[in-house]
């Protein structure tokens, strides 16, 4: 099942068993399903929407693995990119390649390398305690900072107040979906250890 000898048992895996093309097609739509329910409930900001997609990328990053969770949300990314309406103001802000290299297109190639890199952490066990779930929560949010505020930035010019634009307005946010995530995935992993 994994390459690594420091690999352990996703979530998913552990709750779904059989591993067949079939059902890892089946929690891939399912995963880019809840990516867009995620993205339409939203709090409008003047420059990048305000959403429970950052807590919903990085979950299904630990909660799949590092292969299916990056499958996943990069179905939802080409799923947009052949004019799904599927982000956060689709279609009304622009639909398709034109709206993901607009001012979300740096936060929506983080989500990409935030959930491989969740799911790699979560493969090694770090879903299972609340610390090492933070740390890997933070190291998520940190990375779909990293792209978004750096595109932010190159697309409307680092003379802006870029930081106040991408970063500040949701940092309050995001600390209350890492909260939620530091809940959820020790007390899952208790509760399916407790069904084995």
């Amino acid at each position: 099942m994994h390459t690594s000898s420091l690999s352990q048992t996703v979530l998913a895996d552990a709750v779904w068993k059989n591993q067949s093309v079939a059902r890892n097609i089946l929690l891939a739509l399912v995963g880019s399903a809840i990516l867009t329910i995620s993205a339409k409930f939203t709090i409008p900001t003047p420059t990048v929407p305000f959403s429970m997609q950052t807590f919903a990328v990085l979950v299904i990053g630990m909660v799949y693995g590092w292969k299916l969770g990056g499958a996943t949300v990069l179905l939802y990314l080409l799923q947009g990119a052949v004019n799904l309406p599927v982000f956060a103001g689709t279609p009304a802000k622009g639909i398709g390649l034109a709206y993901m290299t607009g001012p979300t297109g740096g936060y929506l190639f983080g989500f990409l390398i935030a959930a491989i890199v969740c799911g790699w952490l979560a493969e090694r066990g770090w879903d299972r305690k609340v610390l090492t779930t933070l740390a890997a929560m933070v190291i998520g949010t940190a990375i779909i900072y990293l792209f978004g505020v750096t595109w932010l930035g190159t697309l409307l010019g680092w003379d802006k107040p870029i930081l106040s634009y991408g970063l500040y307005p949701f940092l309050a946010g995001d600390a209350v979906k890492i909260a939620m995530a530091v809940c959820a995935l020790p007390v899952a992993w208790k509760w399916v250890n407790s069904k084995r």
